[in-house]
């Protein structure tokens, strides 16, 4: 158990394993409102936060999971990749890279600061991953900023573990 999950959420930044997770609602790469709630309603979600579309270790991300998306539709997981893009700009990297799965905008970053995945080395945005079961609890965090693959592993890992 980390030592920070001894404290109330109200006490510390972000969340971690064993907490309800934050709901939000985004506009999605289409520009349509998502809402978390009701996608963990229909099985679990793997929710990962990734600095900025078009670069080089959040492209790997994004086609990382695409390319085991079967694996996690088959566990009944839904995958839900967020970034401070416009939509305009998720829209593009979506279709250059044929995702099947959503892309949301947190254009101000609050959804991002609820969850704690502000900040890495100081100067970008975290790279953070969130296992959400059904019942919308936290199973696993998983924080690797150059290690795009790992976020994978663990995520499919846990989902199939679950």
């Amino acid at each position: 158990m980390q030592p920070s999950s001894f404290l109330s959420s109200s006490e510390r930044d972000g969340v971690v394993v064993g907490d309800r997770a934050p709901d939000f609602t985004l506009p999605d790469h289409t520009g349509m409102l998502l809402t978390l709630s009701e996608q963990t309603r229909s099985g679990p979600t793997v929710l990962f936060f990734y600095p900025r579309a078009n670069t080089l270790v959040c492209t790997a991300e994004v086609c990382a999971f695409r390319d085991r998306y079967a694996e996690f539709a088959e566990a009944g997981a839904h995958v839900i990749g967020i970034s401070a893009d416009p939509p305009a700009v998720n829209r593009a990297f979506h279709a250059r890279f044929n995702l099947p799965f959503v892309l949301l905008s947190d254009s101000n970053n609050q959804v991002r600061s609820r969850y704690g995945a502000l900040r890495a080395f100081g100067m970008i945005h975290s790279r953070a991953t969130y296992v959400i079961d059904a019942q919308q609890i936290i199973r696993r965090i998983i924080v690797a900023q150059l290690d795009a693959e790992r976020h994978v592993r663990e995520a499919l890992a846990q989902i199939l573990a679950a």
